[in-house]
């Protein structure tokens, strides 16, 4: 694994399975922002269908999905192999660092607080 950019832990990696990056943990933990506001890119190659049980059903498509919220996708990329989607996650962890993902264009509702914050520790321009 290459370095993770700034603000970017490796929160888990299964072997062979499943990866999780998580933003800030330090300001996702209940006493600043909601820790369930936390950003996360989840690697994986379970089912996206939408009907329970789904994700537990292993394909031979690897995801790197970034979260805003456990129902808010920020970004949604496929891969033939996790290696790829392990790159695409770093990537998609570098473009959020570099203030490059639009997290405001996926909500309907804004949240303008937490957007606030998103800016002021990506160092992005509202």
């Amino acid at each position: 694994m290459t370095d993770l950019p700034d603000g970017w832990t490796l929160w888990n990696d299964e072997h062979e399975g499943r990866r999780i990056l998580a933003y800030r943990p330090d300001v996702f933990n209940e006493s600043s922002f909601p820790a369930e506001c936390m950003p996360t890119i989840f690697v994986w190659n379970g089912s996206r269908a939408k009907r329970p049980g789904a994700t537990q059903i292993r394909t031979e498509t690897w995801h790197a999905v970034l979260y805003l919220e456990p129902e808010i996708e920020a970004v949604v990329e496929e891969f033939d192999s996790r290696e790829a989607a392990v790159e695409g996650a770093e990537d998609i962890a570098q473009r959020f660092a570099d203030g490059e993902i639009d997290y405001r264009g996926v909500y309907q509702i804004p949240r303008e607080d937490y957007f606030d914050k998103l800016d002021e520790l990506t160092g992005r321009e509202p």
